[in-house]
């Protein structure tokens, strides 16, 4: 992943992908804003949200699904009720059943780049929990590589 300054410049054109989420008077905690366990909750929807509609993720019944491995999350500025809050998503590397992703939260109306994370999953089989020797399938792979960064930067 990037380091701090980088992070901090980034800008809703250096993700493929955005998902809008109006936040909720829940999701704040007792200081007014975003509670920090509701990112890790949004990072994981925009992910999953991708993978049903770009890469054919059927969550209750595909042979294959994504198990989280690793994440984190860097913060720069609180968002709070009522704002909307823009989920932007890209993959920074793909291996052969793991794929590291990048999200980055924004707020409607506003340019500068809320908080950056990265989640990391590996793709196993459901009957045994396990990564398959062979990878992830041809579709997920497929999906995922539109949004790569390197195939995004090379078409340019």
């Amino acid at each position: 992943m990037a380091d701090i300054s980088q992070l901090k410049r980034r800008t809703r054109a250096d993700y493929a992908y955005i998902l809008e989420y109006r936040t909720r008077w829940a999701d704040n905690d007792m200081y007014s804003h975003m509670n920090n366990s509701i990112y890790n909750f949004l990072y994981d929807s925009v992910i999953n949200t991708y993978l049903m509609e770009n890469c054919g993720l059927h969550p209750a019944s595909s042979p294959q699904y994504g198990m989280v491995v690793h994440s984190h999350n860097d913060y720069f500025a609180s968002i709070s009720f009522p704002a909307c809050a823009e989920l932007a998503l890209r993959v920074n590397r793909i291996g052969n059943s793991s794929v590291t992703y990048e999200i980055a939260l924004f707020e409607k109306g506003h340019e500068a780049v809320k908080s950056v994370g990265e989640f990391v999953q590996v793709f196993v089989d459901r009957g045994t929990a396990k990564p398959n020797p062979k990878g992830m399938d041809a579709t997920m792979r497929q999906g995922l590589e539109r949004i790569l960064v390197q195939s995004r930067q090379s078409k340019m």
